[in-house]
């Protein structure tokens, strides 16, 4: 049974009418980067809960999660129109393996998402220790439109301390963008334009990949990386793919 505890909306920050993010001050049980956390509201006399991930490192002030509306969902509409001062349920204890810890060594770190998964991504290039144990380390992140390519400040904040180590890759499904790479991840991966677009070859001797975002993406990457020699990262027999279903 899951320990909730209250939480106070500190800030909001709507990225456009579909996307926003939350952050929220409330006293959790110490969690890693990359982890998710529930976060709940009693909706007509029922608790509503769903798993969000932390997108702040560990040590941050406030705990902050990303999100997208979703029109017929039962609470992502009310988290939505939350206002600072306003209160929500989290989970004490955080959950998930889509660590650091979890990825067997390699040279190179490819960290591919879709959407609003790029959350546990952003936590954990927020935090030291991947550049300590990586080379280079590759964020790619594909979004329907350009406008849904969040973060920037953020991520430039990366480029800026670790160029040319650390490289940013957006990618665009649904709109024509002249400057920006377009279709899905793993088609890219299939014809070599995001290789060619990173300088850095994925191969399974010297690169570790990190995949979230939806079943499609996640079934239709892991091919694509399974032709390039790679395989799925399990304990019991590391691999070179360790994946989180963000559905």
């Amino acid at each position: 049974m899951t320990d909730w505890v209250n939480g106070t909306v500190h800030e909001v920050i709507r990225w456009n009418d579909r996307l926003c993010s939350i952050k929220v001050k409330a006293d959790l049980a110490p969690y890693v980067a990359g982890q998710f956390g529930k976060l709940s509201l009693i909706i007509d006399g029922e608790r509503v809960g769903r798993a969000y991930s932390f997108v702040n490192p560990p040590k941050a002030e406030c705990h902050e999660f990303y999100l997208i509306k979703i029109p017929e969902g039962r609470l992502s509409p009310h988290l939505f129109n939350l206002q600072p001062g306003d209160e929500l349920q989290i989970s004490h204890e955080a959950s998930g393996f889509m660590t650091l810890a979890e990825v067997p060594e390699g040279r190179d770190l490819w960290m591919m998402a879709t959407g609003t998964a790029i959350g546990p991504f952003l936590s954990i290039l927020s935090e030291q220790q991947v550049f300590q144990r990586f080379q280079n380390i590759v964020l790619v992140h594909g979004v329907r439109e350009r406008e849904d390519l969040t973060y920037q400040s953020l991520i430039q904040s990366f480029k800026t301390q670790w160029s040319p180590r650390f490289r940013y890759i957006p990618i665009v499904s649904r709109e024509e963008c002249l400057d920006i790479l377009q279709g899905r991840i793993p088609a890219l991966l299939d014809n070599g334009l995001l290789e060619a677009s990173a300088g850095l070859v994925i191969s399974p001797t010297c690169t570790q990949t990190m995949l979230c975002g939806n079943p499609a993406m996640l079934k239709d990457t892991f091919h694509a990386l399974e032709q390039k020699g790679m395989k799925k990262n399990l304990r019991r027999e590391p691999g070179h793919i360790t994946m989180e279903n963000y559905w």
